[in-house]
């Protein structure tokens, strides 16, 4: 594995895709905070709409609303307010639109273990076990983080399946991994060398990682122009977004890794 990532990224410097600086530049992020004292389910949504500068501070806000959102959600579940799609639902919007975004930009580094968006460096499954941590997930995110991408995904996926696609051909990859994913967020495991996270929103499909290649930094890019899915042959995939046993786990604070 460090073989693979140190060649890749010293090897090769190709220029940084356009399309994936636009997590970069974007400073407006869509706030699902849910009324779920009052609102009715239908309502419920992207309730905010504000400019944030993504700092620490603002970041600390965000995992602290992660608690008061499960307690509320938890409640409102059990008295049968609301459905457990519903929970799938605010659980991936605040994933994805608070939690994540602070950390675009972050240096890749196959050592770095910050927990600090934005100060130090993060390697791919450091990203992936903090950021899940961070938003409330119960686990160890060094032992998580030190997985290879198959005992990742078994974790993640909390007993659950496991898509696995072995295609040489990457147009045939892209095809296989498109039919098997549905709107939603899904931690993708590339062989033994790399992970991130697999977004599909309005039917495209997004790499979320810490990208070992150039210019090396966390970052969201388009897939299939993605070129550490053209590097590999193998995936291991788990559904994060409509996961019942990993989201009842979420809501219950249950142990996922000690």
């Amino acid at each position: 594995m460090i073989l693979i990532s140190l060649l890749l990224f010293f090897g090769l410097h190709n220029p940084w895709p356009p399309t994936i600086g636009l997590a970069l530049k974007n400073r407006v992020v869509n706030e699902r905070l849910p009324s779920v004292s009052n609102a009715s389910e239908s309502d419920r949504g992207l309730t905010l709409v504000f400019k944030t500068d993504l700092d620490a501070t603002s970041y600390t806000a965000a995992k602290a609303d992660v608690n008061q959102l499960r307690k509320k959600l938890n409640e409102r579940h059990r008295k049968g307010h609301i459905s457990l799609d519903r929970v799938k639902a605010e659980f991936t919007t605040h994933l994805v639109d608070r939690i994540i975004p602070h950390w675009y930009g972050t240096p890749w580094s196959f050592e770095g273990h910050t927990a600090v968006p934005k100060q130090g460096e993060i390697a791919c499954g450091y990203f992936i076990s903090t950021t899940l941590r961070d938003m409330g997930i119960n686990l160890n995110r060094y032992k998580l983080a030190q997985k290879s991408p198959i005992d990742e995904a078994r974790t993640i996926s909390c007993g659950t399946v496991i898509h696995s696609v072995v295609q040489d051909n990457t147009v045939k990859a892209f095809e296989e991994i498109d039919q098997l994913t549905e709107e939603g967020l899904y931690f993708i495991g590339f062989d033994k060398g790399h992970v991130g996270y697999l977004l599909k929103r309005n039917n495209q499909l997004s790499l979320i990682h810490s990208n070992y290649f150039s210019p090396g930094l966390v970052c969201m890019e388009p897939f299939k122009e993605s070129r550490v899915f053209q590097s590999f042959s193998k995936f291991h995939i788990v559904d994060i977004s409509n996961n019942k046993a990993l989201i009842q786990h979420w809501l219950n604070n249950a142990t996922v890794l000690p």
